[in-house]
């Protein structure tokens, strides 16, 4: 029955990453980016353009200020389209995760939920999930949990994506792990951060789209942790 399940969500991670791209292109088809008012109970969903931009924090705790911002990509060579942003914590995590979510790995029990998907000129998307922990403990052992999560998919069947090593990252805002992402050939192709900043921890992952030097990834994770500290 456990290894059914294995392959199950293995099968399940495989098809998010197949999707990645056709779900981007998809979006960036679309010639009116919306905007999708917040319900009074904070379950709030928001498509923004990306210029310019950045919508402001609206929750307690972490929220979406605290999320990577239009222009944090432009020295990446990244050109957003648009952003997606919610504050449930029901984003998937990353291609690794399935569909597990932030609220499913914290248990309900964060302060507050923030996450945004990105969509770009070109193929590709950039995710990010976020919650605040009531204590630095609780945002200690979510972390090991995200990390855990990332190793999972470090070793895959020859011929497989998978995360290669780990890079430890640390700015004003805090300490991480990078992981550049490996297509079926080897290359890299986009990446994962699990990010800490006090009481704050999140997980970033560019995914459909190749990018040529894994110090993109970096860079982006770096910004994040400075935006998840703020």
């Amino acid at each position: 029955m456990n290894e059914n399940k294995n392959v199950q969500q293995k099968s399940v991670r495989r098809n998010r990453v197949a999707a990645a791209a056709c779900f981007a292109a998809a979006l960036i088809t679309t010639t009116v980016v919306g905007a999708q008012s917040a319900t009074a109970a904070g379950a709030a969903h928001r498509t923004a353009a990306a210029h310019p931009a950045a919508v402001a924090a609206v929750a307690p705790g972490v929220g979406s200020a605290g999320l990577v911002q239009s222009e944090d990509f432009s020295r990446q060579g990244l050109h957003p389209v648009g952003a997606t942003v919610a504050l449930t914590g029901r984003q998937a995590l990353s291609a690794c995760s399935g569909e597990e979510t932030m609220r499913d790995l914290t248990k309900g029990k964060a302060t507050a939920y923030a996450s945004v998907t990105w969509t770009f000129t070109t193929d590709g998307l950039l995710t990010e999930s976020a919650a605040s922990a009531p204590t630095k403990t609780a945002a200690a052992t979510w972390e090991k949990q995200l990390v855990a999560l990332v190793q999972d998919c470090q070793d895959e069947p020859a011929g497989h994506w998978y995360y290669g090593a780990a890079h430890t990252l640390t700015t004003a805002g805090g300490t991480g792990h990078w992981y550049p992402a490996h297509n079926g050939d080897g290359a890299v192709s986009g990446g994962v951060a699990v990010l800490r900043s006090g009481t704050r921890v999140a997980v970033v992952e560019l995914s459909g789209r190749p990018v040529g030097a894994s110090t993109s990834v970096e860079g982006i994770a770096a910004a994040a942790l400075n935006r998840l500290s703020s």
